[in-house]
């Protein structure tokens, strides 16, 4: 299967495997208020960065926005149509009120930047296999499949990347690593017995989905109940991703770093401090530096304030201990 799209690029020597445009940012005439999503999260993360002087401008990688024949390499045209409807967008997105609006703002609003994000997932796929790491400041839409979208995800960005990878020879396998509080059950639909994609999810198994078809695909489930600490976290975390290596080497390793694990986050029920997340996101690096292994992270979910700051300083603290880098 040939594939014409203008998804993949080549970046400069000076740019950073960091992938992110301004345009990923949802601004909805207010209404992104009534979703306790921070729709400029993507925005605070890159402004942190800044003002951190971690990066510039010059640094990162701009994607381009999915087109509709890169997204029906995955998606069903009945799923792309059904877009084209407000109230279908407004379950999606969580907010009643788009049912309301005209879908051409929908679209312009919240649909263009979600394509936006998923243009970003996919070549930081690529980029990851180039420069051995690579992330995409959005993304991480792991409720949608194919053929339905939920929980504030639209599009199917995972399995569009290793989609991608795969049909551009760059990959033979993957192993997709889900951290965030909820279980992926989106591209789990999408690969139920590809045995190419491996997949280990660790989510609160009290909280949504909940997606029983879907487990079926997960070949290292790691169920938590709620109000789980660090300690507990961590400890399952490095036995379970250790043995995941152990059954299944990967040729690029797909990690969804939802930090919704927060403690107090509205929705993961989970009580992961900022610091457990920083030694999260640090031990799944370090594992595959280890292994010679490229990563691509996505940051998914993530419903405080505060998790924009919490990513900021996890990316400076994989720069410090030496994982990822700028050369290329």
């Amino acid at each position: 299967m040939s594939i014409r799209s203008s998804l993949y690029f080549d970046i400069n020597e000076d740019q950073w495997p960091l992938v992110y445009d301004d345009n990923y940012n949802v601004s909805f005439m207010g209404l992104e208020k009534f979703h306790v999503f921070d729709s400029k999260k993507w925005r605070n993360i890159i402004q942190y960065l800044k003002e951190a002087d971690f990066i510039k401008d010059e640094n990162l990688v701009k994607p381009l926005e999915a087109q509709k024949s890169d997204l029906l390499i995955v998606h069903s045209k009945k799923y792309l149509k059904s877009l084209k409807w407000s109230p279908k967008v407004a379950v999606i997105a969580e907010v009643p009120m788009i049912a309301l609006v005209p879908n051409i703002l929908v679209q312009y609003a919240y649909l263009k930047p979600m394509r936006l994000q998923t243009g970003g997932s996919i070549l930081a796929g690529k980029l990851a296999i180039e420069r051995g790491w690579a992330i995409n400041v959005g993304g991480g839409f792991h409720h949608c499949s194919g053929d339905k979208g939920g929980g504030f995800c639209p599009y199917a960005d995972i399995t569009l990347m290793i989609k991608f990878l795969v049909i551009h020879q760059m990959i033979q396998n993957a192993m997709i690593v889900d951290l965030d509080a909820h279980q992926g059950n989106g591209y789990e639909r999408d690969f139920l017995g590809v045995p190419e994609v491996y997949i280990m999810d660790m989510y609160n198994k009290h909280i949504y989905p909940n997606d029983r078809e879907a487990k079926r695909a997960i070949r290292r489930k790691v169920e938590l109940d709620n109000k789980v600490e660090d300690m507990e976290y961590m400890r399952k975390l490095r036995k379970n991703l250790k043995e995941a290596l152990t059954e299944f080497k990967p040729d690029i390793l797909v990690y969804n770093a939802g930090t919704d694990i927060l403690d107090s986050d509205p929705l993961g029920q989970l009580r992961i401090t900022e610091f457990g997340i920083v030694k999260r996101d640090e031990f799944v690096f370090e594992t595959c530096k280890e292994q010679n292994i490229p990563i691509v992270m996505l940051t998914s979910g993530g419903y405080l304030r505060k998790t924009a700051r919490i990513i900021a300083d996890s990316i400076m603290n994989l720069h410090r201990k030496g994982l990822i880098n700028g050369e290329a």
